[in-house]
């Protein structure tokens, strides 16, 4: 397997140069199982598992590889086995915190050129939903695109598609129909050889049901729509790195029932660009457009030049990333203190103090 075609770049054989002298080999995980990973090699497809010392090593959940990610190998081509003891720098991905209380990074999807949000044209297109992935997929470092699926069962597909222009500000909105095949060409021209996209939006907007059309065969498990609103059923249970036609790769996601944003500073200001750019105006450099005088962006709500509904769902990203920082920080000065607390309480700390 052409390690080129998987998407590799002189960026990732840099950071892979002193494995090599190591004798390790590159491979990319193509999906990841619980405590195991399949990943794809010069040498083929191998089943593989994080050594003990990376285990031990590991700061955090997300330092473990994921689906995406380029690792290092030593493999065991007789049994089609290997173990993973490095995982590179991730030129892109896609994060959101954990299920959970821990406040926590998942990373979903690693080094990614283009991030596809899925919505689906059967039912009334969710605009502030579509607003908080492309905060989190401008984050990644991905090129964002939005995703229109079953398009032939949109009534109104131009007024549709101009409401969601509106708040994509700027970013491709592709309407696709894997019945009629509309829009397929325009996804298609993204999908070049080398290329790696992530598929993201809740259950049952049609992911996988594109990816088989994508595919031109039945390679991911689909169920039939509801009859009462053309919704999907929960299928896709595991995040996967699937071989396009054109040379292409693509990941399918598993539906995501919580979205927090883990980091979105920069995401933000590029998910809102017309509002960042009208707050250029305001009186003072720290408006928070609430009820401060001189605000250009509350001025602009009033003449009707931006929506009401715009400014709430950026208000609400930026409370959400102010409460998420907030918990970073305490989760992050409480592990400082049990170190340090681990360690004066270590015999060999006790000596030194004694004296």
């Amino acid at each position: 397997m052409n390690l080129i075609l998987l998407g590799w770049s002189d960026f990732f054989a840099r950071a892979f140069a002193p494995h090599a002298n190591l004798g390790l080999r590159a491979a990319r995980v193509a999906v990841q199982h619980r405590g195991a990973y399949q990943v794809f090699s010069e040498s083929g497809e191998f089943v593989a598992e994080v050594s003990g010392r990376f285990r031990h090593e590991a700061a955090s959940p997300s330092a473990f590889p994921a689906t995406g990610d380029w690792v290092a190998i030593a493999a065991q081509p007789d049994d089609r086995k290997a173990v993973i003891h490095a995982v590179m720098p991730r030129r892109t991905k896609f994060s959101r915190v954990a299920c959970g209380d821990r406040t926590e990074e998942q990373v979903l999807a690693a080094n990614i050129d283009d991030a596809f949000i899925v919505a689906a044209l059967a039912d009334e297109v969710n605009l502030r939903r579509i607003e908080r992935y492309l905060t989190l997929a401008w984050e990644s470092g991905a090129n964002p695109s939005v995703v229109l699926a079953k398009a032939d069962l949109c009534h109104d597909l131009t007024r549709t598609v101009a409401s969601v222009q509106r708040v994509a500000r700027g970013v491709p909105v592709l309407a696709i129909s894997s019945v009629t095949g509309e829009g397929a060409d325009a996804l298609r021209s993204h999908l070049c050889a080398g290329r790696t996209a992530v598929l993201l939006g809740p259950s049952g907007v049609g992911k996988s049901t594109l990816i088989n059309y994508l595919c031109d065969e039945e390679l991911q498990a689909v169920q039939p729509t509801r009859e009462s609103d053309h919704k999907g059923r929960h299928i896709t249970t595991r995040r996967e790195l699937i071989a396009l036609p054109s040379g292409g790769w693509i990941i399918d996601t598993p539906g995501l029932r919580e979205l927090q944003l883990w980091d979105g500073d920069a995401g933000l200001g590029q998910a809102f660009a017309d509002i960042e750019k009208i707050a250029a105006g305001c009186r003072f450099a720290d408006c928070q457009h609430e009820t401060e005088p001189g605000c250009a962006v509350l001025q602009a709500v009033e003449t009707g030049l931006l929506a009401a509904a715009r400014l709430d769902s950026h208000r609400k990203r930026k409370r959400e990333l102010a409460y998420f920082e907030r918990r970073h920080d305490a989760r992050a000065q409480a592990e400082e203190r049990r170190r340090w607390k681990s360690v004066t309480k270590s015999p060999r700390a006790q000596k030194k103090v004694q004296e």
